[in-house]
């Protein structure tokens, strides 16, 4: 009795090390001061759902969410920002937090005064909405619409859902002031905006992107090296325990290998000239990195926002206060 307890003890010991030696790799990154509500920060506002019918995907309609920052003026163009997924992205206890990124850098000046829209993939009526434990892959539009190489669901974009926006809103024209990005397979169809529609989105950001063959998107390195480059500025993340390429029957296939397509993407972009910024951690499939960096993804996307270097220049030099408080003396 005595030496089979010795030896369970032995093997709980062993069992004990070996996790100790191998954590989970997201408990690294942790959200940050600007993903978290600020007290004294303006607070935007984060209006619907709303839905919008979709001709591009016939019987699908798409829920939407508007964010409007305290600081919007209908007479002041304002910038624009997509996110795929908008029920992740627009969690307020998940690992974007968008909005209270949002309103930390506008506040502080650190990106324009910009409409977010946080858009979920198409469904039918009779589909559940995904949620932040069912993103929808398997039971709404999700798979055909973010991960096919095709211009449906850009038309859904830049056909559908912006003369919507421009009619409740005064959103700028000019394409290098609108910016899409998603985690994921939303990730990939944010690229596929940009890189099908680049006269109307310019800047991209990508989280653990599947540039994989689920549908072909392991295609885009090559697509990128053998096409006229286009005026894309993309930010990539990707985490080295990812989805390593492993199908059903065990066997490993570098097509289905996310960080391998990733960094192959990367090289793409780099060797072809682009506007490129690009992050490669240790976490898995997931937005727990991607999350965390979030505010420093758009912060680099949105840098050459117009500045003013005016030592005299007060409104430069201050918070971005909402335009009552201004009105009333707040800058």
């Amino acid at each position: 009795m005595r030496t089979l307890l010795i030896a369970a003890l032995v093997v709980a010991s062993s069992v004990a090390v070996g996790f100790a030696q191998t954590p989970n790799p997201d408990v690294h990154y942790q959200l940050g001061p600007d993903s978290l509500s600020q007290e004294g920060v303006p607070k935007g506002d984060v209006r619907g759902p709303f839905t919008l019918p979709s001709q591009a995907y016939p019987g699908t309609q798409h829920t939407y969410w508007i964010y409007v920052p305290a600081q919007y003026e209908a007479k002041t163009a304002a910038s624009l920002m997509i996110f795929n997924d908008g029920q992740a992205f627009k969690n307020m206890d998940g690992d974007s937090r968008a909005p209270n990124v949002l309103d930390n850098l506008i506040y502080r000046r650190e990106i324009p005064v910009m409409i977010a829209v946080f858009i979920n993939p198409g469904r039918r009526p009779d589909q559940p909405e995904p949620t932040p434990q069912n993103w929808g892959d398997r039971d709404t539009n999700r798979p055909a619409e973010y991960n096919s190489l095709d211009d449906k669901y850009a038309r859904v974009i830049v056909d559908e859902l912006m003369p919507v926006l421009h009619r409740d809103y005064n959103i700028s024209p000019d394409p290098e002031r609108h910016g899409i990005g998603g985690a994921s397979s939303g990730a990939i169809a944010a690229f596929t905006v940009a890189w099908e529609r680049p006269n109307d989105f310019r800047k991209v950001f990508s989280i653990v992107g599947s540039f994989t063959n689920l549908r072909g998107g392991h295609q885009y390195a090559d697509l990128v090296r053998t096409s006229e480059k286009k005026p894309i500025r993309i930010y990539l993340q990707d985490g080295r325990n990812d989805n390593r390429g492993m199908d059903k029957e065990g066997k490993y296939d570098e097509k289905r290998d996310w960080f391998v397509q990733n960094v192959r993407l990367m090289h793409a972009f780099a060797d072809k000239g682009y506007d490129l910024n690009y992050t490669w951690g240790i976490g898995k499939h997931g937005q727990k990195q991607g999350g965390a960096i979030l505010p420093d993804m758009l912060r680099w996307l949105w840098r050459d926002q117009p500045v003013s270097t005016d030592p005299n220049d007060t409104v430069e030099r201050s918070f971005n206060e909402p335009p009552a408080k201004r009105g009333s003396g707040g800058e």
